[in-house]
Order: structure tokens, then sequence, then C-alpha cells
């Protein structure tokens, strides 16, 4: 589909997309855009929209005016590539330290043809970028890994998914950052804290955030 812009409510303007790669596109073109910086409160990315949140006193339908064609937004971008610019909800990358050790490793190494050793290999290999945030506080959807490691959530949910465990679904990659349900795959944990009301701010990812996942096994493997 052709992206395009809808009214939200009456301060905010929702740019629809065809996935969530053109998501991650536009999300950087509007936060490189000057207009964006002095008239939008808030950009909230998601699977495959991107809402715009005006300043008080600002008509969605002038700063509708004042953005390039949807069209425009995702040209000639490249998507899905890490780090998040300087624009605002970028941020530096995020090294998370990850046991694997996961109840699905073996599984996913089936699925994948790539063996335990190899889901490992390709999990860490590359950076990961958030693309958006939901769920649960603090889970961060992560695209741009390895392809080879797309693999389908469980048909029936675990009731319990323990807080830090690491899993695929889909092209996704995440972290659960508290005890939940959860149909991902399991490949592993990690210790680091996800969501923390204590500190500011509490999420430790945020869209745009750069992940790096390393293999605290490394040589021992």
């Amino acid at each position: 589909m052709n992206p395009r812009w809808h009214p939200y409510g009456d301060r905010g303007l929702l740019l629809e997309v065809a996935d969530t790669e053109t998501v991650v596109a536009a999300t950087d073109a509007l936060r490189a855009l000057a207009q964006v910086e002095e008239l939008v409160v808030d950009l909230v990315p998601a699977a495959r929209t991107v809402l715009l949140v005006a300043r008080p006193g600002v008509d969605p339908r002038r700063l509708r005016e004042l953005l390039p064609p949807p069209d425009a937004l995702v040209a000639d971008r490249p998507a899905n590539r890490a780090g998040g610019g300087d624009g605002p909800g970028s941020a530096d990358e995020v090294e998370i330290p990850v046991t694997y050790d996961g109840p699905d490793l073996d599984e996913v190494g089936e699925l994948t043809g790539l063996g335990p050793a190899g889901v490992v290999a390709a999990h860490t290999g590359g950076v990961w970028r958030v693309a958006f945030c939901g769920f649960a506080p603090g889970f961060g959807y992560l695209v741009g890994g390895d392809p080879r490691l797309e693999v389908p959530r469980h048909e029936t949910p675990r009731q319990r998914v323990p807080v830090g465990a690491v899993g695929l679904a889909g092209t996704f990659s995440g972290v659960y950052p508290r005890s939940s349900p959860g149909g991902w795959q399991l490949i592993g944990r990690t210790d680091l804290v996800l969501w923390d009301v204590d500190r500011q701010p509490p999420a430790l990812l945020a869209p745009g955030t750069s992940v790096r996942f390393v293999d605290v096994a490394g040589a021992s493997r």
C-alpha cells in the first residue's frame, strides 16, 4: 500500500505504511525535519504506523501542509539500519549480555538449519534496532537482524515467560522486561534490567536505539 496520512484526534496525524521497514525509514525522515522538531511534541512509531502529536495550539491540518508528501518520506531511504541518528528518541548502542540456554534454542536451530551455535552466531553477529515499543513497558521490537533467524511464534503461548527472556518471533527479536505470557521462541536470557521505574528514563530501550547482543559464554563455546 502507498503511505498516507490520517487525522488522529484533535492534535494527531497518523502515517499509515505497508510494513515495519517503512516505519523505520519514515521515522528517520520525520525526525530529521525541522518542522517536526518545532511543531511536534511526540513521535510514536508502531508496526505499520507513525503517530505525530502536535504541540498545544498547533493545528494538525497545518502541520500536514508543512510536511513532505508521504511518498517522499520513505523514498530512497535505507530501512532497518542501526542507529537512530541525532533526532528525538535516538540513542547510543546498548549491549545486552545473553546466556544462550533458552528452552527453544534447539528448536530454532532446527527451524533455521543453523543449529544452536549458528543461531547464537547469527543473533550476536550484527546490530539490531528498536523499531517500536509495545506489549509491555520497556519491551522493544528489534529489527534488522540476520534474516535467517525468522521463525514463527508458538501456536500455543506459554502462560509464563520469565523476566529477561530473549526471544525471536517472525522478523523480530526482543527481551521480556517482566514475567508475562508469551509465544516467542526463547533462545536465551539476560540479567540486564529493561524497565526500572526508579531510572530516568525507566525504559532502557526506545525507538531508534541500536542493540548488540553479546554471548556471555563467548569463547567457552
